[in-house]
């Protein structure tokens, strides 16, 4: 490990990473956001520890020895898991007597008759509210149901891996004095909530509250949650008819994080629905908002924020499908049954990592010092042109980041809504960039971008030890080990209802080929995402040289090899500033506080890197200006030409192949807004936005958050406007857009950048 300061004042650290004792560590928390806890909270020995599968209990993990210890070591395990203190036993006391809820009840309560029974009135509603958010935990119950969820992952799983040097930053940061931790994790599965509570639970971490998201629950369902740790937001009751009870369920919410915070339970949020990934939730912004605040009114002094990513080779029992459904409440029985079908599925493997902590007081002092720096609006940086219009100079800086906007959380100024946004998405590029790469994700990249029309085994093997070296040599863990043969066979099977395999005895060969069905499509891309944000700047700069050549190719002779053109720094320098303006970072896995024009020169030093690009020799040319300046300091431009990287054949192709499906689904998200009538609300919009995609024939693995995605960069850029109206927000095409030439503009603009 070597580390030196650059020229921006930050400290770069270069890992050489290997198979063997060591493990890149990628979890560092940001230098431009969180300068001192980067130094702070690092565990020195981070990289050097192993890795431990904790769902395996023997019976070193309990204070007996034998061989009936032996048969029955995971009960006596959790039987003795410590159960730190709960919330306060007068907790209804405690809210009711909180300033911000008397204030709300009291000042909705003067024009009623008779001041007892106003308040024991509203004291009722507080504790309604509250036996509606949450329940005491039950320490019987908690522990016959981690010992049945130890016995569930042991079926499900052969290891859920856990990194022993995260673990013990993670520790060295719980034991900061008064200072209560909140983890933010990544959402892939409806069992991760289980899973991270009864992981924190046995690493000694407590037992943490943990958020339900937008997911909706029976109320058997939601009774048991409640009672092994689980918080909800207070749901609009039908009953509620004043001012005065829409105001007291934030109120009691807010005082509750409050009183949570402040017995330092740890708090678990997910930043993402499992449905919606890499995008930030309504609900968690919600709850970000609410430990914000409390840090805020000075109800703790500070909170230590450890981002969590969870990986899986293939996530349990198909609720990620059912997850994203989301009508009907999950119940008891749902849960049962799904469990039953993940038992019946081959088993995988699992991994959680946990990200570098970091203040989140820090985070906001520097955060709330630069929201005075405004940039341009994304509509007056790329519109012109998109259009044709005279050219604007880009500068890479947008003018804000869009979140989901507050609903519970109230008393917020738009820079700290802005700031919670920010905080969020960090957070969520955090988990990403720390979550392992599986065997599952390799291969399916593999079969759906680099063999879509079939591949030999041995040459599958290959291929996926080759992008294994490239995974690792961007600092990259990967959440699997042994034998290459075994890995690429236990990943097919796992994959074995979306291919179709082929031996061929006189060959000795299999010959693997991906079904064209639109499950296997989309099965095959989801799983193949998880490598986006590994290759994110390379892709990018990769579909800009394609934007380029597509650019040249009219004015190309038949005979000029790729090898043999030459691009300009600045020609792709712009190039890969208008296709950073154009897709949201969070997809990309890149970090908000980033600067797009710096980004983009980084990008381009990691074609040169990669070995996509090489400096032409004599590069250094001058232009030609006939200005009357008499300044002899001419900035030399350079020059570059494409290049094989030496053991990656057809690398750029592949990169371009990444990208391509979000591209292609912002070019159909064009093509969509000739069909519906305008204006409609943004919900019916999206629906019928991924209707539209999945109908269509051969379009591969349309994603939500992607589809999503694409109609908030079109209100950003004008494209789309929202209106209020007595029935809600609306959208309609924006004046310069409802033109089909400017609509067809765009979709060139953008599918310059993919892959036909």
């Amino acid at each position: 490990m070597k580390a030196w300061i650059c020229d921006s004042e930050q400290k770069l650290e270069i890992f050489i990473p290997f198979l063997g004792k060591s493990r890149p560590f990628l979890g560092r928390c940001c230098q431009t956001c969180t300068p001192k806890s980067w130094d702070d909270f690092y565990y020195k020995q981070v990289s050097s520890i192993r890795l431990r599968n904790t769902i395996r209990v023997t019976e070193e993990d309990t204070r007996y020895r034998g061989w009936l210890v032996r048969r029955v070591c995971g009960f006596l395990a959790v039987w003795e898991w410590k159960i730190p203190a709960d919330t306060p036993r007068d907790l209804p006391a405690r809210i009711c007597r909180n300033r911000r809820v008397r204030d709300v009840a009291t000042g909705r309560s003067r024009g009623l008759r008779g001041d007892s029974e106003s308040h024991q009135r509203w004291k009722e509603k507080v504790l309604e509210i509250l036996a509606e958010i949450q329940a005491p935990l039950s320490p019987l119950l908690l522990r016959l149901c981690n010992w049945a969820l130890l016995k569930l992952l042991n079926h499900l799983f052969f290891s859920v891996q856990l990194h022993q040097g995260q673990l013990e930053m993670v520790l060295k940061a719980a034991r900061t004095p008064d200072v209560p931790l909140v983890f933010l994790s990544t959402h892939k599965s409806q069992l991760d909530g289980l899973l991270l509570s009864s992981l924190l639970f046995s690493q000694g971490l407590g037992v943490p509250r943990v958020t339900v998201g937008s997911q909706l629950c029976s109320p058997r369902l939601r009774a048991l949650l409640s009672r092994l740790g689980g918080i909800f937001l207070p749901s609009r009751m039908v009953q509620m008819l004043s001012d005065w009870d829409e105001e007291l369920p934030g109120a009691v919410l807010a005082a509750y994080v409050e009183e949570v915070l402040r017995s330092r339970q740890p708090l678990l949020i997910f930043l993402e629905e499992p449905s919606v990934t890499q995008c930030l939730s309504a609900p968690a912004w919600e709850w970000l908002a609410l430990v914000y605040q409390a840090m805020r009114d000075g109800a703790i002094r500070d909170v230590i924020l450890v981002p969590v990513g969870i990986a899986y080779d293939v996530a349990p029992g198909g609720l990620r499908q059912r997850g994203a459904r989301g009508a009907r409440p999950l119940g008891i029985g749902a849960c049962l049954w799904a469990a039953c079908r993940a038992l019946c599925r081959i088993r995988g493997c699992a991994r959680v990592d946990f990200a570098q902590p970091y203040s989140l007081q820090e985070f906001a002092a520097q955060n709330l010092t630069r929201q005075s720096c405004k940039g341009e609006l994304l509509e007056e940086l790329l519109l012109p042109t998109i259009l044709g219009r005279s050219p604007s100079q880009l500068d890479g800086k947008k003018a804000e980041i869009w979140g989901p906007g507050p609903t519970t959380a109230a008393g917020l100024e738009a820079e700290e809504e802005m700031l919670v946004t920010k905080l969020g998405l960090h957070s969520l590029s955090d988990g990403v960039a720390c979550s392992a790469i599986m065997a599952v994700g390799i291969t399916s990249t593999l079969l759906l971008h680099k063999h879509r029309e079939g591949v030999f085994f041995s040459q599958l093997m290959l291929d996926f030890a080759w992008l294994l070296e490239e995974i690792l040599l961007r600092q990259r863990d990967v959440g699997f080990s042994g034998q290459l043969r075994v890995l690429v066979q236990h990943s097919l099977l796992l994959l074995e209802s979306h291919l179709t395999l082929y031996h061929l005895s006189p060959l000795g060969d299999i010959l693997v080929v991906p079904r064209v069905s639109a499950e296997a499509l989309s099965e095959l891309g989801h799983h193949s995402a998880a490598l986006l944000p590994v290759f994110a700047s390379e892709a990018v700069g990769a579909c800009a040289i394609l934007a380029l050549l597509m650019d040249m190719l009219p004015f190309l002779e038949t005979t000029v090899r790729a090898s043999g053109i030459v691009f300009s720094h600045d020609e792709l320098y712009h190039e890969t500033l208008e296709l950073l303006l154009l897709l949201p970072p969070n997809l990309l896995g890149f970090q908000p506080c980033q600067s797009l024009d710096l980004q983009s020169l980084d990008i381009v030093d990691k074609l040169i890197l990669c070995g996509l690009l090489e400096a032409e020799e004599g590069s250094h040319w001058v232009t030609m200006d006939f200005s009357d300046s008499d300044s002899e300091d001419q900035v030399p431009r350079r020059y570059f030409k494409l290049k094989e990287p030496q053991g990656s054949p057809g690398f750029l192709l592949f990169l371009c192949r990444l990208l391509s499906p979000m591209l292609r689904t912002y070019a159909r998200a064009v093509a969509f807004l000739d069909h519906p009538s305008w204006p409609q609300p943004e919900a019916a919009c999206g629906e019928a936005l991924l209707q539209f995609l999945a109908e269509e024939d051969g379009f591969e693995h349309p994603s939500r958050s992607v589809a999503l995605s694409s109609l908030q960069t079109f209100k950003e850029m004008g494209v789309l406007e929202e209106v209020q109206t007595p029935a809600g927000p609306l959208l309609h095409l924006g004046q310069p857009f409802q033109s089909s030439e400017s609509r067809k503009k765009l979709e060139t603009f953008i599918q310059r950048f993919a892959l036909p």
